[in-house]
């Protein structure tokens, strides 16, 4: 606030933004983070700091999806089944998009919840 500029990004889980089963009170948590987002961006905004946050699932990430898995014909037809993009997100795009919102071509958005799944949330 003493600066009068910033950014701050939430990584957060897109299963606050789609219902799941066996992860109500999982996604019930992840909404109340990305709800915070949303108001204290508000907030923030006249401060000239801009908070949002990314919601992400399917991202490439070896602790989630290990080589195992990943090469599991069974995720595989779960991927093709359920994520539009038919793959993982990599790690690679994931970063990128934050390091976009972090920069100052992103100085517009304010308390902004952006889906990175490939299309799994609005499916």
């Amino acid at each position: 606030i003493e600066r009068q500029a910033g950014k701050i990004l939430v990584i957060g889980s897109a299963s606050a933004l789609r219902g799941m089963r066996r992860a109500s009170t999982y996604s019930a948590a992840r909404g109340a983070q990305l709800a915070y987002v949303q108001s204290v961006g508000a907030e923030m905004a006249v401060h000239n700091i801009q908070i949002n946050a990314i919601a992400q699932n399917f991202v490439d990430n070896p602790t989630y999806f290990p080589a195992d898995v990943q090469s599991n014909p069974r995720f595989q037809e779960r991927l093709k089944r359920e994520v539009p993009l038919g793959r993982l997100v990599s790690a690679r795009e994931d970063a990128e998009f934050a390091a976009y919102l972090c920069s100052a071509q992103a100085n517009c958005f304010v308390g902004q919840v952006f889906p990175v799944c490939g299309g799994w949330v609005q499916r």
